[in-house]
């Protein structure tokens, strides 16, 4: 190979990988090489890996296909600053599903951008401004990025942490993994200086910072195998000794797809049900409509339509009562009876409110 061939074989991937046929003529036109250098690059690419597919005749020519393994990418400029602020855009926010491989791939992305492209993808990204959803905070994809790189890289990390109260502390800790709730990023670390393991909230975690120094990952209390599933699990025994479960019973004057739709999945999957229930503790439905525009049935012409809920959750009372009121329909909580005082309270507040004199 003569020294320039890398950079060729780079630029011959970059044009396959554009979704069409290239005639051998026109890549070695491309590329100012003869058409026996392109298919001796063709061949290179396969021993690498890359799935490349010849055509016969005079208009054939070559193209990359799907294989069996994702091969590595070649991006040019405009892609990489397009998928990395996609990526950071994501990351903001908690996805169901994908938000690990989100953050993973965003912290390869980062570690490689050029710091040209990497001042491109900063300045879009502040100059845009999400829409909040309302029912979790927004992050730094910086902060995220950060401690992903860190924990993957087992590097020790310092940062600044803000409690619930509004304590602010000075961390430093050895990350093991990222967890996303679905609305919330949490990081299982373990503490140095209080020499125990926590969880931090990454919506409060400023300024952080890899030390450098590497660390071998501690095991898990009451976890053998080390890993994200491990990670997982103490986090939701951590959470619940934190936060009382609640056992939620809540009717609604909708079909079932209707409320899945806006629920959160953590609070569990709503099913078919018949009329109100009547009987339990003295329920609760939610506040009364305020004068305005009327509301189309959820149910469409089949007003008997209705579903019940009841599922567990560790969230608060104030996020539950927000969730279930944003439903959008008639519903009456069952229970638990310190959800249904909270929600009498909110509906007295929310009536003196709408009544207040203007």
């Amino acid at each position: 190979m003569t020294d320039t061939t890398p950079a060729r074989l780079l630029k011959l991937l970059s044009l396959l990988q554009t979704p069409r046929e290239w005639p051998g003529g026109e890549l070695a036109e491309r590329l100012d090489v003869t058409p026996r250098t392109i298919r001796r690059d063709i061949d290179r690419l396969r021993e690498l890996g890359y799935p490349v597919e010849a055509s016969r005749g005079s208009a054939g020519g070559y193209r990359l296909v799907a294989g069996a393994a994702l091969p590595p990418l070649v991006l040019d400029d405009e892609e990489a600053v397009a998928i990395a602020v996609g990526l950071r855009a994501g990351a903001g926010h908690a996805i169901e599903g994908v938000e690990e491989a989100s953050v993973r791939a965003l912290a390869k992305l980062e570690q490689v951008l050029p710091a040209r492209l990497r001042h491109r993808v900063s300045s879009l990204q502040n100059a845009t401004v999400p829409l909040a959803r309302g029912d979790g905070s927004t992050i730094d994809p910086r902060t995220l990025t950060a401690l992903a790189a860190a924990a993957t890289g087992q590097e020790r990390l310092r940062f600044a942490y803000r409690s619930g109260e509004g304590t602010e502390t000075k961390r430093q800790v050895e990350p093991y993994r990222l967890v996303s709730t679905g609305r919330r990023w949490y990081l299982v670390a373990y503490d140095l200086l209080r020499e125990d393991w926590r969880t931090f909230r990454v919506d409060r975690v400023s300024e952080p910072f890899a030390t450098g120094a590497r660390f071998t990952p501690r095991p898990l209390p009451g976890e053998d195998g080390g890993g994200a599933e491990d990670a997982a699990r103490y986090f939701a025994r951590s959470m619940a000794g934190r936060q009382p479960e609640l056992r939620l019973d809540v009717w609604f004057a909708a079909p079932a797809e209707f409320v899945a739709a806006r629920l959160p999945p953590t609070l569990g999957v709503p099913e078919a049900a018949g009329p109100e229930p009547v009987s339990g503790p003295e329920p609760v439905s939610g506040p009364e409509p305020v004068s305005g525009p009327e509301r189309e049935n959820p149910g469409g012409e089949n007003t008997g339509s209705a579903c019940r809920l009841r599922s567990s959750c560790t969230d608060s009372l104030e996020w539950v009562a927000l969730r279930l009121a944003l439903v959008d329909c008639e519903f009456t909580v069952q229970g638990p009876p310190e959800l249904v005082e909270h929600l009498g309270r909110l509906g007295a507040r929310l009536t003196r409110a709408a009544k207040a004199p203007r």
